[in-house]
């Protein structure tokens, strides 16, 4: 490797190869370069599409609590069902408890989060797939039950096959869709932006404080999650979203996707396109 590139760290006045410390030297450091590292990122365009969603999911955020006109952002999680292959070993006196690092997989399960932000109220259904047939039964839970009195119920989804209209119509027929969903209004992150679900943060809580452990059945997991839905909702932990469109400009503005205008001049019928990157009003 060229050692300009590497920027190894050596002594002052040591040539390459020659008198170069050795291994456990005191003052020997890693190679800054690492080239086999990889950083996992979406790698996408904020076009004129991704602004305009997200300018319209920081505005219904940025909206007070509404009973009448509640604020339902939902998503789904995965998760494998895991037994221990042998008994673990209890915690003792300056001990801690013991797990064989074997494991016996029991199948895979699937979560719905539904989670209001701003009343601290949320609703999680174990299932064990996650199929338009079980996303639109989720979602018929939540519209004849917990939100049966609300006038209007705005959905936040990302862009899962599942999660669009024509599910429902495949599932439940058009009539019964549309009069299921004469009250809800969809609303969806831009495409590689599901940060902007808020159900993600909530899946995370859920995640750590309760997931995070071997849970071998279907029976165990509905009643770990449903011990946790009751004490957070109980507490009436809420979510507290600060990212406004101020704070997108500033932060995003210089990846936004130039906007084509069209400029029309007299002179020999020429049309000129002029590039503009101006936030959308």
């Amino acid at each position: 490797m060229d050692h300009g590139r590497a920027r190894t760290r050596r002594p002052s006045g040591a040539r390459p190869g020659i008198g170069e410390p050795g291994n456990r030297s005191t003052h020997a450091q890693k190679n800054d370069l690492k080239p086999w590292r990889r950083v996992m990122w979406c790698i996408g365009a904020l076009t004129e599409e991704y602004r305009a969603r997200m300018y319209a999911l920081l505005e219904l955020y940025a909206r007070p609590k509404s009973k009448a006109e509640p604020v339902i952002c939902i998503d789904e999680k995965s998760l494998q069902l895991i037994a221990h292959s042998r008994a673990p070993l209890a915690m003792a006196a300056n001990s801690p408890s013991k797990h064989d690092y074997e494991y016996v997989r029991n199948g895979t399960t699937n979560l719905f989060v539904a989670v209001e932000p701003k009343a601290g109220r949320r609703i999680v259904s174990v299932t064990e797939r996650r199929g338009k047939v079980d996303f639109v039964a989720f979602i018929k839970e939540l519209l004849t039950g917990a939100y049966a009195k609300a006038r209007r119920i705005h959905l936040v989804l990302d862009n899962l096959n599942t999660h669009f209209r024509k599910c429902f119509d495949d599932v439940l027929g058009s009539r019964a869709a549309a009069k299921l969903l004469r009250r809800v209004e969809f609303h969806y992150t831009p495409k590689h932006a599901s940060w902007l679900n808020m159900a993600e943060i909530e899946i995370g809580i859920l995640s750590r404080q309760c997931l995070d452990r071997r849970i071998a059945n279907l029976e165990l997991l509905e009643s770990e999650v449903a011990t946790w839905q009751q004490a957070r909702n109980e507490e009436k932990r809420t979510i507290e979203w600060n990212f406004t469109r101020q704070d997108a400009d500033q932060k995003l503005g210089r990846h936004y996707v130039p906007k084509l205008a069209c400029l029309c001049t007299r002179s020999k019928g020429i049309r000129a396109i002029a590039p503009t990157c101006q936030p959308m009003v």
